[in-house]
């Protein structure tokens, strides 16, 4: 008898041992698949990041391209101005040298009419009072003294007249000399502010040429990066996956103890009995309703808050909302923090409501677990959960 009983008590210890390291293997796969979920969150985080780097530099490499456009334009058009500046100034230096020509004929042309002036004026000087009353007394008739006497005023006017065309072509000779000065000077200026004008105009463009290779040379570096984060993503998902196989591998060999937890559920609590919760509590049930099942149909959100809710009435989990939802290694956007940013944020609209029919004693479906649908774990599907 004691024989019998030392076999019993061996036996139940090698089960009990063997459901502890089944235990043991399946809080560390979830937890494997946890520390994927943080992993992939935090890549996430740095890929967004990364992709807004990258459009802050592809926008700045588009300001820079409109920038350079429109400061080869200004420089074009400075340069089209300078051109014709220079033609302007080019066509004055041509009008100044045929008026140096003219000028120096003019002052020819003055030195003559001086030189005139100088005779006229010595012989008027050497022609006294007397020896023009002599020329006219030597007048044989009236007629012949009118004629003299004629000749003598023709002679002071001409006279007269040649001293003001002398002086007239002495002021057009001044006038002209100032005015192509002035002329000259004001183009002399404006071809030097052209010319400062286009070098600076080319400094800006040869600086905005280099700060839009820079630009570009970031924009290339930061999608790179972001293009990195999203392979390690799609890496780490992959993993997740792989590990979530395997969770519902387990699940599967552990599926008769599971049926037996609901079992056991079904046959202590009415389905549709009303859970009291306060606000705090049902603000947790729909943050982790949209962490699992925001992207699943409204049904698939029932069926979510639905496990919560049996969880909370079985008799193997916690009592209280936030224990089953805290509880270690039961859901994963609670380990990756994912919850933690939802929660803070407030839940959308149809998470809230799902929330609040569950707690009012809609549950849809009667299942303590669900998860990725892969085929390997019997069940409810709904979207792409399977719930057993």
């Amino acid at each position: 008898m004691r024989k019998v009983i030392k076999k019993i008590t061996a036996s139940a210890l090698v089960i009990l041992l063997m459901c502890g390291l089944w235990g043991q293997t399946i809080q560390a796969t979830q937890e494997q698949i946890d520390g994927v979920k943080e992993n992939i969150d935090d890549l996430e985080e740095k890929q967004k990041e990364a992709q807004k780097q990258a459009e802050s530099y592809a926008d700045s490499a588009d300001s820079l391209t409109g920038d350079l456009k429109t400061l080869n334009d200004s420089l074009a058009q400075a340069t089209q101005a300078l051109n014709e500046t220079e033609e302007q100034l080019a066509n004055t230096q041509t009008e100044l040298e045929q008026t140096k020509v003219d000028l120096a004929a003019a002052q020819e042309q003055e030195q003559q009419q001086y030189q005139a002036m100088k005779k006229r004026i010595q012989f008027m000087y050497e022609m006294d009072t007397e020896s023009m009353m002599e020329i006219l007394m030597e007048s044989e008739s009236i007629v012949d003294f009118l004629n003299r006497g004629e000749y003598i005023i023709s002679i002071h006017d001409y006279d007269r007249k040649m001293l003001d065309v002398y002086q007239a072509t002495k002021e057009e000779i001044a006038t002209k000399e100032q005015q192509l000065e002035t002329q000259e000077a004001q183009l002399s200026a404006l071809q030097q502010q052209e010319t400062e004008k286009k070098q600076q105009l080319a400094a800006l463009v040869d600086s905005t040429s280099q700060q839009l290779v820079a630009a570009k040379q970031q924009l290339e570096v930061a999608k790179t990066d972001a293009a990195n984060y999203e392979a390690e993503i799609e890496r780490q998902k992959a993993y997740e996956e792989q590990l979530e196989a395997q969770k519902a591998a387990e699940d599967a060999a552990r599926l008769a103890e599971i049926q037996r937890q609901e079992e056991e559920m079904k046959e202590n609590t009415p389905d549709t009995t009303p859970v009291e919760a306060d606000t705090s509590e049902q603000a947790l049930l729909a943050a982790l309703i949209q962490c699992e099942a925001g992207g699943e149909s409204y049904e698939g959100k029932l069926a979510v808050g639905s496990v919560v809710i049996n969880r909370l009435r079985s008799s193997h989990f916690p009592n209280s909302i936030a224990g089953v939802i805290y509880q270690s290694g039961q859901f994963s956007p609670v380990a990756s923090g994912r919850f933690a940013t939802v929660l803070a944020e407030g839940a959308d609209e149809s998470c809230v409501q799902a929330a609040a029919e569950v707690l009012g004693g809609r549950i849809t479906v009667d299942c303590l677990y669900f998860r990725r649908n892969t085929g390997d774990i019997p069940g409810i599907v709904i979207g792409n959960h399977v719930f057993y």
